[in-house]
């Protein structure tokens, strides 16, 4: 099962602090899809997954929303 966050309109740090606050409580193996407008987003979502171990498993962008799949690792 996929979370969902709907980022859009805010702006850096917004996007990853909200990222990180979801995907805290969640079990290993866990997916969240964020969807962002920031561009600083571009930059920050993967590096705050080589920080915190977590893959990103996907990134795309679909007009001005950026959409990124992140997996939580163990």
């Amino acid at each position: 099962m996929t979370e969902e966050i709907d980022a859009i309109g805010l702006i850096c740090p917004l996007p990853v602090l909200r990222l990180r606050k979801r995907m805290k409580p969640l079990p290993a193996g866990s997916r969240v899809r964020l969807l962002a407008s920031d561009p600083a987003a571009v930059i920050d979502v993967p590096h705050f997954c080589a920080e915190a171990g977590h893959h990103l498993l996907e990134q795309s962008q679909d007009g001005d929303t950026l959409i990124f799949v992140i997996e939580k690792s163990a």
